[in-house]
């Protein structure tokens, strides 16, 4: 079997660092009234509903720190 001894033009592969194009993407669309109010309902929603996980949480949370003078009514006698 014969093997081909050409070079494989890989220079492409450098060129490829310095080449920069002169084609411009299109400008992007500034976003409309609607969807900034979206935007920001948004992130209210998500920040009043943490802000509310965490002060419904927050007493779950938290340890008893009663003296231990509340009785069962069990040991009441009724």
């Amino acid at each position: 079997m014969l093997r081909r001894r050409e070079p494989v033009p890989f220079a492409f592969v450098a060129e490829a660092d310095r080449f920069r194009s002169n084609v411009t993407p299109p400008p992007r669309e500034r976003a409309s009234l609607g969807q900034l109010a979206g935007r920001a309902l948004l992130g209210l929603t998500l920040v009043a509903g943490l802000v509310g996980s965490l002060v419904i949480g927050t007493p779950a949370l938290s340890t008893d720190t009663g003296d231990g003078t509340q009785q069962s009514l069990a040991s009441d006698g009724r």
